[in-house]
C-alpha cells in the first residue's frame, strides 16, 4: 500500500467520491424500484433490486456470471443474459453465452445457450427468444471493411460479423438475419479510426418495436437500423453524426427513439462526451436531449442506456462508473445512485453496470404475486 493510502485517502476514484444514495427529490422523482447487475464476470452473478433510499429490496442469485442486459417482465419474471466462458473468444468482455427467464425467487423457466451470443438477447411477444451473435466473416467481406486501426483484427485476422437468430426457448432456429447481407463494408465501415478490427458492426443492443420488426444498434459504426421481418431488409437508418458509438435504443410510446449516444469520437465536435438522445424518426431529428454543462463532466465510453419513466423523467445509467441518474424534461437532477459494488484488483476496481431500469411498486408487487 503507497503512503497516500495508509493516511486513509481511498485510491479509486468513484469510491473517493461517494458511493450509494447521492441524491433524491421525493416531489418530484418517479418512485419506485431500481434494478442492476454490477459487471463482474467470471464470478459475479448478483441482480440487485434497490428502493429510492438505495436500500437493497431484492437481490436473484444466478447460475451464470452478469452478461450486460437483464430486463423485469411485465409478468414479474426476469429474462437474464449470462456469461460462459467462451476460449473463441476470450477476452472479449462483450461477450455472453446464455439467456434465461427466472421467476422472483430465481428458480430457472427456461435457458438458451449459444456459443456465438453477445452483448444482447431478449424474448420476443411470440414467445421464442432473439439472440445478437457474431461469427468470423468471409475474407472477401472482412478484406473490404473501411476504417478501424490496421493490425487490430483477431487471430489470423479474423473480424467477427454480426447476426441475429431466432430461436424457441427449447432452442431450436427458426429466423436469422446476417449484417453482411444488409449493409455495406465500405459504406457502413468501422467510424473510428482508432477502433479495433476485430468486430464489425459490433451490435449492441436490440429490441423489438410494437410492429414486430426490430431496432438494431451498432457502436463500431454509430448507427441505429430498423429491421423489416419479413424481408430481414434495412428501411430505416441513422448514423454519424449525429450518432457516436450509441447504445441500448428503445421505441417509445410516441413513437420517438430514446438512446444513450455514448459519443467516444464525434464528428461533430473535437472531443468526446455523452449525452441521452430523443429523435424523431420521421424526420431524424433531435426533440429532447440531455447533456451536462460543461459537457465533458458526463461521459460514459461504453456500455449505458437510457429509460423515459412514467412521470415523463428520464432514467440514465452512465454504465462505465455504475452511476445512475434521474432528470426531469428541463434536465433537472432529482435522484441519483453510484453502485458501491466493485470488482477487480485493488487499484484497478471498477463498478461498471451495462443497464439499469427503474420499476413501479406495483409492477414490483405483481412480480412478487407471481411467484
Amino acid at each position: 500500500m503507497d503512503a497516500v493510502a495508509q493516511k486513509g485517502i481511498e485510491p479509486n476514484t468513484i469510491r473517493r467520491r461517494g458511493v450509494g444514495l447521492r441524491g433524491h427529490d421525493a416531489a418530484r422523482a418517479f418512485p419506485g424500484f431500481t434494478r442492476f447487475a454490477p459487471d463482474g464476470k467470471p464470478d459475479r452473478k448478483t441482480v440487485y433490486l434497490i428502493d429510492m433510499q438505495g436500500t437493497v429490496a431484492h437481490t436473484w442469485e444466478m447460475p451464470f456470471a452478469v452478461g450486460l442486459t437483464a430486463f423485469l417482465t411485465d409478468r414479474g419474471t426476469l429474462v437474464y443474459n449470462g456469461f460462459v466462458p467462451n476460449p473463441r473468444r476470450a477476452g472479449m468482455t462483450f461477450v455472453g453465452g446464455v439467456v434465461m427467464e427466472v421467476d422472483w425467487k430465481g428458480r430457472v423457466l427456461w435457458e438458451v445457450k449459444h456459443p456465438d451470443h453477445h452483448h444482447d438477447g431478449i424474448q420476443l411477444r411470440n414467445g421464442n427468444v432473439l439472440l445478437i451473435c457474431g461469427k468470423p466473416l468471409p475474407e472477401e467481406i472482412a478484406s473490404r471493411i473501411r476504417g478501424g486501426r490496421p493490425g487490430t483484427e483477431g487471430d489470423n485476422g479474423t473480424i467477427y460479423g454480426d447476426y441475429l437468430v431466432e430461436m424457441t426457448v427449447s432452442g431450436a432456429p427458426v429466423w436469422e438475419w446476417r449484417c453482411w447481407e444488409h449493409l455495406d463494408p465500405v459504406a457502413d465501415g468501422i467510424t473510428a479510426v482508432q477502433d479495433e478490427r476485430d468486430a464489425w458492426p459490433m451490435a449492441n443492443g436490440v429490441s423489438e418495436m410494437p410492429d414486430g420488426n426490430i431496432l438494431l444498434s451498432f457502436r463500431a459504426n454509430s448507427t441505429v437500423v430498423m429491421i423489416e421481418r419479413r424481408t430481414g431488409a434495412v428501411y430505416w437508418k441513422l448514423g454519424p453524426p449525429p450518432l457516436s458509438g450509441q447504445h441500448a435504443p428503445c421505441l417509445l410510446p410516441n413513437g420517438h427513439l430514446l438512446l444513450f449516444d455514448n459519443g467516444p469520437h464525434r464528428l461533430d465536435h473535437s472531443f468526446p462526451y455523452s449525452r441521452v438522445l430523443e429523435i424523431d424518426p420521421a424526420t431524424k431529428e433531435i426533440v429532447w436531449k440531455y447533456q451536462d454543462n460543461p459537457v465533458w463532466n458526463f461521459y460514459s465510453p461504453r456500455i449505458s442506456n437510457a429509460q423515459r419513466l412514467p412521470n415523463g423523467n428520464t432514467l440514465i445509467n452512465e454504465g462505465s462508473f455504475g452511476r445512475f441518474f434521474e432528470v426531469t424534461p428541463e434536465g433537472d437532477v432529482v435522484w441519483e445512485y453510484v453502485n458501491p459494488h466493485f470488482v477487480g484488483p485493488t487499484r484497478a476496481q471498477h463498478n461498471r453496470v451495462a443497464r439499469a431500469y427503474r420499476y413501479s411498486a406495483e409492477q414490483i408487487a405483481r412480480a412478487q404475486a407471481a411467484t
